[in-house]
């Protein structure tokens, strides 16, 4: 399937840093006003009723600070927020560094549309004095939104084009040229990748980091050869039965996540195919997913608790001095090369 790249969303060329989860309470009703057999017949005469004087009632915790508050919030579906490990990984780090600062973490996971547009007005209304982003799409305009309220807001991931705002990001472009140069080392030339969405900059990014490899060790481009599936599993679990059918002379597969890239496994072992013998396969992220395959990921390393202390250290930094320059923080990557590239008997000489 031949994939093209959305014109508003911009990609990443290298490291830089510059400066820049209210209850609803309901009334009970009275015996009476229910209508329940063990109502009362009898009336009882009307009791005054007496007015607490208000100006003798303690003021509760008016002198005590007030607890802030971090909205984190995600836009990714269900399931990948609860069935892609990276998400606990990245949620364990961010939480970790929100409790060492004593902040309070508030989880919203809008959905639909509708989700989305009630998330964002209670986030505007100040609800949280401050807010870290995960899984924005290019259409979201809810971060340029939060910096004319005023409300500090740093992103996880690089932004669109049209969007200003503070953000956390690895070098995912450099990340994908490392898994596929990997590759071409191994003399595989026919490779494939599995892509994200393209409406993503990260999955953008790692796009062009494959293309990046393939031009450098001067193999020509293949725009077959390149599937999308979302970061999701069952369609990159349709995406590589594609790749099998169309390109029966594929020898490598990189796919943009360790989450997709175990279903795409799945997909080579019904197959009969031999990995890495016939099929060599890279993921990205290191998440708990890559040592849970078989046989297990190579992949590119992702430093989550280095950038869950990095964000919210630029989220603290924003709620202190506010209207500060927006802060941007990219991190190198590290390739990890395991059995499912080099095989079992290389993997375990290289330990």
């Amino acid at each position: 399937m031949p994939v093209a790249l959305p014109s508003h969303v911009k990609s990443s060329t290298g490291p830089v840093r510059t400066a820049g989860p209210t209850p609803s309470v309901s009334a009970a009703a009275s015996p009476s006003e229910s209508g329940s057999p063990w109502s009362s017949p009898l009336t009882l005469p009307e009791t005054p009723q007496v007015t607490a004087d208000q100006s003798t009632r303690p003021a509760l915790g008016l002198d005590s600070p007030r607890c802030k508050t971090v909205a984190v919030v995600i836009t990714e579906p269900p399931v990948k927020i609860f069935g892609d490990p990276f998400f606990s990984v990245l949620f364990a780090g961010i939480y970790d560094a929100l409790g060492e600062r004593s902040l309070l973490p508030l989880m919203l996971a809008p959905q639909p549309a509708k989700d989305l547009g009630l998330a964002e007005s209670y986030l505007l209304e100040g609800h949280s004095d401050g807010v870290v982003l995960i899984g924005l799409h290019a259409d979201n305009q809810l971060p340029n939104r939060l910096r004319d309220a005023g409300i500090p807001a740093v992103l996880w991931g690089t932004p669109a084009r049209g969007i200003v705002a503070s953000y956390i990001d690895i070098d995912n472009r450099q990340g994908a040229r490392l898994a596929v140069e990997h590759l071409i080392s191994l003399g595989r030339r026919h490779i494939a990748t599995i892509s994200g969405n393209l409406d993503m900059t990260i999955a953008v990014d790692r796009l062009m980091g494959y293309r990046d490899a393939l031009v450098g060790a001067h193999i020509p481009l293949d725009p077959t050869l390149e599937e999308v599936a979302d970061f999701l599993p069952n369609r990159a679990h349709m995406a590589m039965e594609r790749l099998l059918l169309n390109h029966p002379e594929v020898d490598a597969v990189f796919v943009a996540s360790d989450f997709m890239a175990a279903a795409a496994i799945g997909v080579l072992h019904q197959a009969g195919k031999r990995i890495p013998e016939e099929i060599a396969v890279v993921g990205f992220d290191d998440s708990p997913t890559a040592l849970s395959t078989r046989p297990q990921l190579s992949t590119i390393r992702q430093p989550i608790e280095q950038m869950s202390h990095e964000a919210i250290s630029m989220l603290m930094r924003e709620m202190q001095e506010p209207g500060r320059a927006p802060d941007h923080l990219v991190l190198d990557v590290e390739l990890v090369v395991r059995e499912s590239t080099i095989g079992a008997g290389a993997a375990k000489a290289a330990k």
